[in-house]
This record gives structure tokens, sequence and C-alpha cells, in this order.
């Protein structure tokens, strides 16, 4: 299909708050990049003058509980009651956010949930190239993550709770960290894994599969990289875009990935393949 509308685009959501708003959250600087954690539990968003704010999110787990009570009589308990927002003082401009959660090291969890919220770090990329590990139950800063040259665009966790991290830079290059100590499932100091190299413009954004099999990059050339997060090897370049490619991200069961460029396109593709199925 061609690029751009062929009739009038029509709306098919508009988005409201599902109940009255109790908050007036806003900042006097720019917001540069937005998350939700795993479990829903925490909204982190950046600001301009360096700081990051992290918000609990209950207010739809309340839902659900009355919702339980009222079909089964029960509600379930929750850990995170009393949980306070926190300021990050990160000390550069945050263009990156990223959280994970991880199983626990021991028996205490009684479950994935439980596992979740005990365990939850926020990576947060800064402007001078550094990436700030952060614990998001105490606001705790755990470690930093050195390496990068320029600005640290974008931040992706692999999915699977392996702490394994990637980061995409202006310096041109991605970096894979590993988070977790000795290899167990516990945040340690960080290490860097690889880093890989084969864009020449600024690398602006980066998304790992949901299975964690590949790892997309899109940067200010044309074409997108697809990467093996096994052998961290570049598998294809996509091309299709008539400019920079700015974002990317796969769908849910990884059988498709879509990537966004400043030419007013969003395509489709095969990641398997690397067939183009779709021009929008």
């Amino acid at each position: 299909s061609l690029c751009g509308p062929a009739e009038e685009p029509v709306l098919l959501a508009e988005l409201k708050p599902g109940r009255p708003q109790q908050h007036d959250w806003k900042s006097s600087c720019e917001t540069w990049s937005v998350a939700f954690s795993p479990d829903g539990a925490w909204f982190a968003w950046s600001q301009g003058h360096c700081v990051v704010k992290l918000i609990p999110w209950p207010l739809e787990e309340a839902e659900l509980c009355k919702t339980l009570e009222r079909k089964s009589g029960k509600a379930e308990a929750r850990s995170r009651a009393g949980a306070k927002e926190k300021t990050l003082e990160c000390g550069q401009i945050v263009w990156g956010l990223a959280f994970s959660s991880w199983p626990p090291a021991g028996p205490r969890a009684a479950g994935p949930r439980a596992a979740g919220l005990r365990c939850l770090v926020l990576a947060t990329g800064l402007n001078d190239g550094q990436i700030k590990v952060w614990e998001v139950q105490t606001g705790h800063l755990l470690f930093s993550l050195l390496g990068h040259q320029d600005v640290v665009r974008d931040l992706s966790f692999a999915p699977n709770g392996s702490l394994i991290l990637v980061s995409a830079s202006r310096d041109k290059t991605l970096r894979v960290w590993d988070l977790s100590r000795d290899g167990r499932s516990l945040p340690g100091p960080g290490r860097q894994v690889q880093v890989l190299t084969g864009h020449v413009q600024w690398v602006y954004c980066c998304s790992i599969s949901p299975d964690c099999r590949m790892l997309c990059s899109a940067a200010g050339e044309k074409s997108a990289l697809l990467w093996s997060m096994r052998s961290y090897a570049l598998i294809r370049r996509l091309q299709g875009h008539q400019s920079s490619v700015v974002s990317c991200d796969f769908s849910p069961d990884s059988a498709l990935l879509v990537t966004a460029s400043y030419d007013a396109c969003v395509i489709m593709w095969d990641p398997y393949t690397g067939e183009q199925l779709r021009t929008l």
C-alpha cells in the first residue's frame, strides 16, 4: 500500500480518565520519557530539570480488588499499600527509562507477582552517556553504567527478568549489559557484555522481542537493524523507509515488528524473513 491516508481518518478511540482526576502532576520543564513497571504498580516520567518522578499506581488494582470481592467474596491482599511518590535526582537530563522485575533469590515470594513487587529496578539513560540504575521501592541509586560517549536515548530490558539491558545512544552504538550478580537473578554492579556497531547515525530506539530472541534498533539512517540476542550478531537490515527511522516495537507474540520514521510512514515487518508486510 502507499504511504499516507487514502481516505478521511476515522477516530478509533478517545482516551479519557476512567475516574475523576485526583492529582494534578505538572512539570515546569519538558517531559522526555514515560514508562510503566511490568506489574503496572509504578509509573515513571522524566522531566527536563534532571529528575524522574516515580508515582505509585494503585488505581486499577483497587478496581480489581473490588471486582474480585464482588464475584468471589474475597479480595487479594496487597503489600504495596502506603507506597509513596519518589523523586530521583539524576544530575543530567533523562532521555530513556526502563523498568525490570526479576524472580526472588529465595522462597520469600509467593508467586510471580509478589516477586515483581519485591524486586523492581528502574534504569535511566542520561544526557552525558551514563546509565543510572535505581531500586524502585526505596528510591536508592544502586550503581551507574559507564561506556557510552554521548546521550543514552533509549533503554530496553529483556522481558524474561534476566536483567539483560540494551542501551541505544547518539554515539551510534548499542550496548548490552548484564545487571545480575554472578549470573543469578539479583542486582549486581552491572557489566558490559557487548558493543553493537553497524549504525552510521544516532540510535534513537531499541526494542527486545517478547520471546527474547531478537533485538531491533532504529537510527538516523533509513533502515532498522535486527540483531540476535543469543550471539549479538546482525541478522538483517530492514530497508524501506525514506527518512530516519526513529521508533520500533514488536507485537506481544514476537511475530510482527513495526518501525516508524520521519517519512510519516509506519512499516509492518515479518522479523523472521525481513518481508515488508504493510505500510501505513
